[in-house]
């Protein structure tokens, strides 16, 4: 058996806002923003952050929900980085999803859902063989 190119140890919302200054009945059509960056220790851990933004395309100043979370995994040092970015995404976004499709329902709004997508189709810093 293959060592994991990532092992999930923890993750923590680090932000939260939600902005709902719609009339109830109010049609929304969302759009929606991703990032992802990873930060490598020297000890073969890493902190991979995950901001999404979802909000309401003709009135973006009122519905709002931008979340950042950071998952902290030890990852394996002989991986490359690009690998170890996408395997430390697909680990991470499951968790995005539930927080945020959890806080819209807490704020009495129908679950506001992340759509899967596929980040290897993305385009995303490839690193070089240096």
């Amino acid at each position: 058996m293959s060592k994991p190119i990532v092992t999930f140890k923890a993750c923590r919302a680090t932000e939260i806002n939600f902005v709902n200054k719609l009339e109830n009945g109010t049609r929304v059509e969302f759009e929606r923003k991703y990032g992802y960056n990873v930060k490598y220790a020297p000890n073969g851990t890493c902190i991979g952050e995950f901001t999404v933004e979802t909000y309401d395309k003709e009135h973006p100043d009122k519905f709002a929900i931008k979340a950042v979370m950071q998952g902290i995994f030890a990852y394996d040092s002989s991986a490359q980085k690009e690998l170890i970015h996408v395997a430390s995404f697909k680990e991470l976004f499951p968790y995005m999803r539930a927080m945020v499709a959890t806080v819209s329902t807490a704020a009495g709004v129908p679950p506001i859902h992340i759509p899967n997508f596929d980040i290897e189709s993305q385009n995303i810093y490839r690193f070089g063989n240096s």
